[in-house]
């Protein structure tokens, strides 16, 4: 059956990534699965307390998930082996797979980090990265996943406020990244969201003077404007319904894309499938926006 998969550990990240999933699983009108997965038999419960079992946390989460959005089928499965293959093989029936993701900042971030980032080089569905909208809580403060942020409360109704909007999709002009597109433009349909679409360029280097600099801004910008327009021009018709914001700012390409994504409801970037010697990996933009972007991130693989 069609179906959302999400990652749970019972941290404050993956409570965020199942709050998110179980909505984005109600858009879909599919159902939701929430996997655990773990090399360990009964892995502790990752930021709150250590007699909380895996057990638990699949049942709780299950539990305030149905609770909150009735009508939503939704089934747990506890699974053995190492996250990220078990994540990614899981992902492979799903529309899509959710994780909770912190970013920058502690050891632990960059240990959680890890998973989402290895889960993502080695599937070609859609990831979704959700970070908690107020941020991660202390080490040692317990977190009991989807209760105080449950639908109904102040700050799931605060927060949804928060994340209405647009979907920002980054776009590369020189390569057309159709199912980037089509995921995004899908995306803000079924939300009935704008899209922002954001392709960002750099003036000669050779430029300094700032008459001539401005000369170049005014004589190049129309043509990238006109370029963005027509990679766009396909998705605006096979999708109708879409408002479209076309953006080409002049500027780094990561640094732009994390602007345009501040208030995002959803960030869409790529991913290119390819191994170099080195291993998979998600490219610098792409990395960036992960780290640095507190919108929720989907990364979409394309050729």
């Amino acid at each position: 059956m069609p179906h959302v998969t999400v990652g749970v550990d019972g941290s404050a990240e993956s409570a965020a990534a199942a709050e998110w999933a179980a909505r984005e699983a109600v858009l879909r009108k599919v159902d939701l699965r929430l996997v655990l997965a773990a090399d360990s038999p009964d892995p502790p419960r990752g930021g709150a307390d250590e007699g909380d079992s895996a057990d638990d946390v699949l049942t709780g989460t299950a539990r305030a998930l149905r609770a909150g959005y009735p009508g939503l089928e939704v089934r747990a499965d506890r699974l053995s082996g190492r996250p990220p293959a078990v994540l990614a093989r899981e992902a492979a029936e799903a529309e899509l797979v959710v994780l909770g993701s912190r970013g920058l900042g502690t050891v632990r971030g960059f240990l959680l980090g890890s998973v989402a980032m290895a889960t993502i080089v080695e599937t070609d569905r859609p990831v979704v990265l959700v970070r908690p909208r107020h941020g991660p809580r202390p080490e040692d403060e317990a977190y009991t996943p989807l209760v105080a942020d449950r639908p109904g409360s102040d700050r799931h109704h605060r927060e949804a406020a928060e994340g209405s909007g647009p979907v920002v999709v980054g776009v590369d002009v020189r390569e057309t990244c159709e199912p980037v597109l089509d995921f995004a433009f899908g995306e803000a349909a079924l939300r009935g969201y704008r899209l922002c679409a954001v392709h960002s360029w750099s003036l000669p280097p050779f430029e300094r003077d700032a008459l001539a600099l401005d000369m170049a801004l005014r004589e190049m910008r129309p043509d990238v404007v006109a370029e963005l327009g027509k990679v766009l021009a396909p998705w605006r018709r096979r999708y109708p319904s879409v408002d479209v914001d076309e953006l080409a700012p002049v500027g780094g390409v990561s640094e732009q894309l994390v602007h345009a994504a501040e208030g995002a409801a959803l960030v869409v970037v790529g991913r290119r499938v390819r191994t170099s010697r080195f291993g998979a990996h998600v490219g610098p933009v792409t990395h960036a926006v992960i780290h640095h972007c507190d919108s929720p991130v989907a990364v979409v693989a394309h050729d």
